[in-house]
């Protein structure tokens, strides 16, 4: 039975032309060698699996070889490459700097430098992860690494260079790795297919590549372990059932449904991918991935970035066009932050829902929006009038009165539109004070009060009215009046932990100099009112309380605008005498408990404890 060779080392390149997507370093190299332009240290970095040790041992090879090749590369028949093929080269020592990372191991090293090589023009070291080394041994590698022997060259390969000391990075040429394209590694996987007689789907490849992330040592783990499950015939299905990855057709099929705001078929997919074993963030993660690919999918100038097989991206191309670029960015904002807040979500599938359902209705039409997929968007205003058969004016010829809304009369309120009184009476009760020489304008009894919605009201009825009231009210109520913008407005709503969220964030969001009210602040809890609109915060005394009105204004409207509600009211009151208004600090919660059992007090004095 012959020993098994996984691919990564069965396949791993022993010239520098076989080096896959690292092109412009491996040409730098070749041309260093050929022009006898030879650094005395060089720094190879970059992400794991891309080659770094693999370009230093070819490196290493080449520089020593008898004869070169007119290509630059070793001829792999001399003494030296024989050796260094057989692995019996004494002219290059590769050092694992994990676990060789002290000072006594660097001083070895040093002794074995001052030996110059017996076949070959170079002593090459390869220190493997060097940013390992400690401190000190680093000090103790300086001097030799700045001014080593003719004969010896240091090569040092890393995944971390910001862990090392500028003082090594200041004596070496560097070179940095980039990650290998997922066309690259499906190429390349390709390639190896071909050799060991193994059938591949291309989109099997493409998603083998996707999951390496830009390594080809981790594309050939992978490769070596999905044909293991199938037997020499990879296939799309059998590589995302062995891996463990969510598979495209589902995103597709979501994607169809928002656009046919089916709220219930998006709920239904979810759980049938949480039944999978699928985790909710990656879900949500791999959704914005769809969505930024459907985005580039648009243009044909941007096609290029779309990392997908080819019969994938025809879908891709097919089901983009379908979309509008403004539902793709709403998408992918919605999908983007429920991704950043699912870490700290106590209830993540709940989180995860939300953002499926508000998808779904980016695309319904406001006359649609009140069948069940969400509150309804608009509600239009209707007159009734005494002369049904009045001409009704077009909207190029209505008065400033019709297109205004704040210098709208308002007639006397019918029972219908009673609830409009107590939010215009809040709204305004610091806008304009009530006065007697102000009456409400007179309307004639024929006609009758509009049905009006009470969050459309941007003006206290209260404010003085001028002498010509009473004819633009007779010539706004035959004109058709404009859509204020306050009633595409809808109001949303929210629990006390929402807003404690945001009121917290106020505080945090308070300069410097009032890092003292920012504190009080944090540590007072608003309470939600009955109305679920208003809420309440208690304070110590009348100086805060004071203070938090003249804040209440920019306190509102913050919330209003992150909890997308505009009847958002502040209230304050001062505190009751028996009333805990601010948490207890760590010294007065000892101080009551030790009222409580005095031998606290004892334990403390005998154990020398002291409070912070």
């Amino acid at each position: 039975m012959e020993n098994y060779i996984v691919s990564a080392r069965k396949y791993r390149p022993s010239t520098f032309d076989t080096v896959v997507g690292q092109r412009a370093l491996t040409t730098t190299l070749k041309n260093a060698i050929a022009n006898h332009k030879l650094a005395h240290a060089y720094l190879f970095c970059g992400p794991r699996g891309v080659g770094k040790t693999t370009c230093a041992r070819i490196f290493a090879k080449t520089i020593n070889c008898l004869h070169p090749t007119s290509e630059g590369e070793a001829c792999n028949e001399c003494e030296s490459c024989k050796a260094f093929n057989e692995q019996r080269s004494y002219n290059i020592h590769e050092l694992d700097a994990a676990s060789n990372n002290s000072v006594e191991d660097i001083r070895s090293l040093i002794e074995q430098v001052r030996i110059p090589p017996q076949i070959g023009k170079y002593k090459v070291y390869i220190i493997d992860e060097v940013h390992m080394l400690s401190t000190a041994a680093f000090n103790a590698f300086l001097k030799t690494l700045e001014e080593p022997p003719q004969h010896a060259i240091f090569i040092l390969a890393t995944t971390e260079k910001h862990k090392i000391l500028p003082t090594i990075l200041s004596r070496c040429q560097i070179y940095d790795f980039s990650r290998i394209t997922v066309n690259d590694t499906v190429e390349h996987l390709e390639n190896v297919a071909r050799k060991e007689h193994i059938e591949a789907e291309p989109e099997a490849l493409n998603v083998i590549a996707q999951k390496a992330d830009g390594g080809m040592r981790d594309a050939l783990s992978i490769f070596d372990q999905v044909v293991s499950f199938t037997n020499g015939h990879i296939t799309y299905q059998s590589v995302i059932e062995n891996l463990n990855v969510l598979d495209y057709e589902y995103y597709f099929k979501l994607t169809d449904f928002f656009l046919e705001n089916k709220v219930a078929e998006c709920l239904l997919t979810f759980n049938d991918i949480l039944r999978k074993g699928f985790d909710g963030n990656h879900f949500i993660t791999g959704l914005t991935s769809h969505f930024r690919n459907l985005l580039v999918s648009r243009d044909p100038s941007t096609l290029q970035l779309l990392e997908a097989g080819a019969s994938i991206r025809d879908r891709y191309q097919a089901q983009a066009q379908k979309c509008t670029p403004q539902f793709l960015y709403k998408a992918m904002k919605l999908c983007n932050d429920c991704d950043l807040n699912y870490r700290q979500s106590k209830n993540k599938r709940l989180l995860v829902e939300l953002t499926l359902i508000q998808v779904a209705q980016l695309t319904a039409e406001p006359e649609d929006a009140g069948s069940g997929h969400g509150p309804k968007k608009q509600l239009s205003p209707v007159f009734h009038t005494a002369q049904a058969s009045q001409p009704v004016a077009p909207p190029a010829q209505a008065t400033p009165a019709a297109t205004a809304p704040v210098s709208q009369p308002t007639p006397q309120p019918q029972p219908a539109a009673a609830s409009a009184q107590p939010y215009t009476s809040t709204l305004q009760q610091s806008e304009v004070p009530y006065t007697k020489s102000s009456p409400l304008p007179k309307v004639s009894t024929e006609r009758k009060a509009p049905v009006i919605k009470a969050g459309s009201l941007g003006m206290s009825i209260r404010k003085t009215q001028t002498a010509s009231a009473e004819p633009t009210a007779r010539t706004a109520s035959n004109a058709p009046v404009q859509q204020p913008v306050a009633e595409t407005w809808e109001d949303y709503m929210f629990n006390e932990k929402d807003l404690g969220y945001y009121w917290r964030e106020f505080a945090s969001l308070l300069p410097k100099e009032e890092a003292a009210n920012a504190g009080r602040m944090m540590n007072m809890h608003p309470h939600l009112l009955a109305d679920q609109q208003t809420f309440e915060v208690a304070v110590d005394n009348d100086m805060v309380q004071k203070y938090m009105q003249q804040l209440a204004p920019k306190i509102e409207a913050h919330l209003q605008e992150k909890l997308h509600n505009r009847k958002i009211r502040m209230t304050t009151r001062v505190s009751e005498a028996n009333e805990n208004v601010r948490p207890y600090s760590h010294v007065e919660r000892f101080q009551m408990m030790s009222k409580k059992n005095p031998s606290l007090l004892k334990l403390k004095e005998a154990l020398g404890l002291e409070l912070s």
